[in-house]
């Protein structure tokens, strides 16, 4: 039997230690890379290549939705699984936009993370019931988020930003002029109807994006 083979990126190694022990527990999965930020991931990758890149957004370093993309424009990329702590809509929506092929709650059963990482590999796309859930009563009820209007690139530097980082920090990072972040910026605070960073902090706060 070929074995579906997964590499973990997650910034808390207990975690990827408890994740990769369940993987490896199974009889058709085999874990054989790890890694701890977005850069790594990327550099990983140039070095390996695997079926399914299972992934946390919440990392050191560039952001889950900029590794995404840049993943994504690899050749013959791998299928990408997203778990995160992140239970709400707002990224559910934003990560399978950028192109991932499933989302998982960390708090999810052990067991989910198994049938989606077979599901994704098969082709198919897997969402976790409960928030699939939540993002149909969004839809459905014409719920929608402030952030919404912002672009994907907007977004990243909008979530930099609310975390607390700097214009030259967040250009280095997203490997962009300080300039182009600050065009970012403004565009932001347009769209946002905002004037400075902590209100940009009190509206990711609001929408469940960063912790208060």
């Amino acid at each position: 039997m070929k074995k579906i083979e997964v590499v973990l990126a997650d910034d808390h190694a207990v975690v990827r230690m408890g994740f990769k022990l369940l993987l490896q527990g199974t009889e058709d999965i085999d874990v054989i890379g790890e890694a701890e930020s977005g850069e790594e991931v990327i550099k990983l990758l140039t070095k390996l290549k695997t079926h399914v890149l299972v992934m946390d957004l919440s990392m050191p370093g560039i952001g889950g939705l900029e590794t995404i993309s840049r993943v994504l424009s690899k050749s013959a990329p791998p299928k990408i699984l997203i778990l995160s702590a992140h239970e709400d809509a707002i990224y559910p929506k934003r990560s399978l936009k950028a192109g991932a092929n499933g989302y998982l709650s960390k708090r999810g059963a052990p067991e989910e993370l198994i049938k989606a990482i077979r599901q994704i590999n098969s082709g198919a796309m897997y969402i976790e019931p409960t928030i699939a859930q939540k993002m149909a009563i969004d839809q459905i009820g014409g719920n929608s988020s402030p952030v919404d209007v912002l672009s994907e690139r907007e977004f990243d530097v909008f979530m930099a930003l609310a975390n607390g980082q700097s214009v030259n920090r967040i250009a280095m990072v997203l490997n962009l002029s300080p300039r182009t972040v600050g065009t970012h910026l403004y565009n932001i605070k347009q769209k946002l109807k905002v004037s400075n960073q902590t209100e940009l902090a009190l509206i990711a706060i609001q929408n469940g994006l960063i912790n208060p």
